[in-house]
């Protein structure tokens, strides 16, 4: 039984990279769309903005979040699972002039990616919530292993409804479950027509 669901497990996380792999490849990944999101904008520049420190970005696509960070004043490191979207990315920081670490890697295993920490902030836009649900716990465990004390994750994530499949979307009570010494402390819906999430998690300490 567990060599089959070990099969299984390892068919998922193929599936996942061939997935985004085309997305890239095609040109038009409906999450890399240039543009730096709001809330992010809001925690960077906003009347309760973090101190510019360290960050680390979970699934970077093309790094125009990496970027724009990096230009607000936060050393930034950035990790995305296809060559493709990190050649752009590297380019793309190259161009502005912002100094951005891009590495290629999966998010649920940063032990094999070199990100040693800490990070005082995470930003995630929907990596998470595409991530097989049997590799989620390592994600949580290696953000929670580079947390500074009092460190925010902010996930943009679609909701569980948003696709016919059995492995995407994530849910707040998902989160709260998964990331232990975290706090979840807002839960801000997105303005998509599917169902989607702006969660921001606060570590303990």
């Amino acid at each position: 039984m567990s060599g089959a669901r070990t099969a299984v497990e390892l068919d998922q996380e193929a599936a996942v990279r061939r997935e985004l792999e085309d997305y890239y490849r095609e040109g038009d990944p409906p999450w890399d769309s240039g543009v730096t999101p709001p809330e992010l904008v809001a925690l960077t520049e906003g009347p309760d903005a973090l101190a510019p420190a360290r960050a680390l970005e979970l699934g970077c696509g093309t790094g125009t979040n990496a970027v724009y960070l990096a230009r607000h004043g936060w050393q930034v490191t950035a990790v995305d699972l296809v060559d493709r979207a990190v050649r752009q990315a590297r380019e793309k920081a190259d161009r502005a002039g912002a100094g951005v670490t891009v590495l290629c890697g999966d998010a649920t295993r940063l032990d094999e990616v070199g990100v040693p920490g800490p990070y005082h902030l995470f930003f995630d836009l929907s990596c998470f919530c595409g991530i097989p649900p049997h590799r989620r716990d390592a994600y949580a465990a290696g953000l929670t292993e580079r947390a500074a004390p009092g460190a925010r994750l902010l996930m943009f994530g679609y909701g569980p409804e948003a696709f016919d499949d059995p492995i995407s979307g994530v849910t707040a009570d998902e989160l709260r479950t998964r990331f232990t010494g975290w706090q979840l402390v807002d839960v801000t819906p997105g303005t998509n027509t599917v169902p989607t999430f702006w969660f921001t998690l606060c570590r303990e300490g």
